[in-house]
């Protein structure tokens, strides 16, 4: 079983709160506009960091991370991008490969809205945590954690904490 933090959209913010969840994990999964790499870094301190670079990040994030990412934890075939959109209007950037090719668990940032649906006709589950960070219209900052446990993805939770 892996205990999985997945934030995003940071946006070079980071504080005890985020740290106190990460600590708890196995891993910590970071879906894009990181903002300064001294997030990752400071995440990196406390668990494995697996992160893609998003929209705002620059060109140090993105010589550090990729646009996509997509790997095999456990059973389950993860996709993190930071704008990838959801079931029924996925990016353009990624809807052919998606439609081609879906992952079991496909993730994205960017919205700064949390999003968890299933996707039934490819049979997946979105992720999109909302905003960790201070910056954007958010009014409360967010992130996920769940576990997998061979091929499956149980326990999720929503972390709400204040801006």
């Amino acid at each position: 079983m892996t205990k999985i933090l997945l934030l995003s959209d940071t946006h070079s913010y980071i504080d005890d709160r985020i740290l106190e969840y990460a600590s708890q994990a196995d891993e910590v999964w970071h879906a894009g506009d990181i903002g300064s790499l001294g997030v990752t870094d400071t995440l990196a301190t406390a668990k494995p960091v697996r992160a893609v670079y998003g929209n705002i990040d620059d060109s140090k994030a993105r010589q550090e991370y990729p646009e996509n990412l997509r790997f095999m934890c456990e059973g389950v075939d993860v996709w993190i991008t930071h704008i990838g959109g959801y079931p029924g209007r996925y990016d353009r950037r990624v809807r052919e490969e998606i439609y081609r090719n879906p992952p079991k668990l496909f993730i994205c940032g960017h919205s700064h809205i949390l999003k968890v649906m299933p996707d039934k006709k490819l049979g997946l589950l979105h992720m999109n945590p909302g905003a960790a960070g201070k910056h954007g219209f958010h009014k409360v900052r967010t992130m996920l954690r769940f576990e997998i446990d061979g091929e499956r993805i149980q326990n999720l939770e929503v972390i709400e904490m204040k801006r």
